[in-house]
């Protein structure tokens, strides 16, 4: 009972990523190809939210895109490739405006390279999810409260080698969704996890069609770390860890043209829902009245368990009467390829895809975007197009203004030059 209030309370942070965009029901498709919806939730599922516009024009690609200033969500990794010496990020994102008009995304992300070989960075993302108005079970209104939450990151990159490097990252993720309310009469409290990311970055100069070319190759790891309860006598629920692997390939076309091709993949490192086993009388419970499984493996397990155990534990897709397994685990793969044109390193236009089984969540989408680079700072812009009518992501906007502090003192030096001239 009380998870179920818990959900109904908090339901919006759920629509982000997985619930809400199954739009086939079990059995629907149980009527066509004997496919069961077997999606897979998290709790603060806001940590796998592209926040940038860079990324978010290409299809959210960007484990292996350039390097840049918002490389730490993607893969902190890049960050010791980086040219500068020190950059700075703001970016805004209405989220879900085609069913609420108060949710957002706020994100902050800075760098600092402390040598040729060593690179830090941080960023701060804010996820601000409305008003909402609790009641108790017959409707009276006992308070409002704007549930929020927010996550942390230090990252710290190194260069491996001329070609490879390497970065750790520390994540704080705080999820304040009632506001102290009772549910069920147990009093709720804001959840609090920590988690790492581990990422590697490789890129090398290749030749393609006559042409020189960069070769990048990425993976990361990310949200390693503890589970999250909002009530002391709740189940904790995991974070959505997951991996990234990834690959660019970018081409100077000529002297003011060039062109970059990226392709990710995403999975997330949960467990799987298991199918539990039913007779006439409904769920079949074992001696200490937990549901027997059926099909697929215990969920409740630790959190690194849980990671191994997601390459193997799903229940299985139902073929001439058999359940296959391995097909249930390839589906919750999830795919994207972006493309990115510069003119002259200063305008930029981008385009993805992105792909999710509609088992899985059915998130399935394309996005373009534009950017533009001046002296000291730059702006990008990204705009999604979902496939399906009614997708509660249509007309997504995303904004981010890039600051290059070295331009900037490299301006106001010229600038003093002149001035003494």
């Amino acid at each position: 009972m009380l998870r179920k209030i818990k959900i109904s309370l908090l339901f919006v942070s759920l629509l982000i990523v997985n619930f809400v965009f199954a739009q086939h029901t079990t059995t629907e498709l149980l009527g066509q190809d004997l496919d069961e919806v077997n999606t897979i939730t998290t709790a603060v599922p806001f940590l796998l939210i592209a926040p940038e516009s860079r990324g978010g024009a290409m299809g959210d690609v960007g484990v292996a895109t350039s390097p840049d200033v918002n490389s730490i969500h993607y893969n902190p990794a890049k960050l010791a490739f980086i040219d500068q010496d020190m950059g700075f990020s703001f970016s805004y994102t209405p989220w879900l405006r085609a069913l609420i008009d108060d949710i957002s995304l706020l994100y902050a992300t800075g760098y600092y390279r402390i040598n040729k070989n060593q690179t830090l960075a941080g960023s701060l993302r804010y996820f601000s999810l409305g008003n909402i108005t609790f009641t108790d079970i017959v409707g009276n209104v006992t308070g409002n409260f704007n549930p929020n939450e927010f996550a942390f990151d230090v990252a710290y990159s190194r260069l491996l080698s001329r070609k490879l490097s390497g970065s750790i990252a520390l994540r704080y993720i705080y999820s304040n969704l009632t506001g102290g309310q009772y549910v069920a009469g147990t009093e709720s409290h804001a959840g609090h996890a920590a988690s790492s990311d581990v990422a590697v970055y490789y890129q090398d100069g290749i030749d393609l069609f006559k042409k020189s070319a960069v070769l990048a190759l990425g993976a990361n790891i990310s949200n390693i770390g503890s589970k999250i309860s909002y009530t002391e006598n709740a189940e904790k629920d995991f974070i959505p860890a997951n991996m990234k692997l990834g690959a660019c390939i970018t081409t100077e076309i000529d002297e003011y043209n060039s062109i970059a091709f990226a392709f990710d993949v995403n999975k997330l490192l949960v467990p799987t829902p298991p199918v539990y086993l039913t007779d006439e009388n409904g769920p079949v419970v074992d001696e200490e009245g937990n549901q027997v499984i059926e099909y697929g493996m215990d969920p409740n397990v630790a959190t690194v368990t849980g990671m191994f155990h997601s390459f193997y534990d799903a229940p299985g897709v139902i073929r001439n009467g058999q359940r296959e397994p391995w097909r249930e685990e390839f589906r919750e793969i999830n795919y994207s390829v972006g493309v990115e044109y510069w003119y002259a390193k200063q305008f930029a236009l981008r385009a993805g895809y992105f792909f999710e089984h509609p088992t899985k969540g059915n998130r399935e989408f394309f996005t373009v975007g534009l950017g533009l680079k001046l002296n000291v700072f730059g702006l990008d812009f990204s705009y999604l197009v979902p496939t399906q009518q009614r997708n509660p992501l249509e007309n997504t906007l995303r904004f981010t203004l890039k600051f290059d502090f070295e331009a900037f003192a490299n301006q106001n030096n010229n600038s003093k030059s002149k001035v003494k001239i």
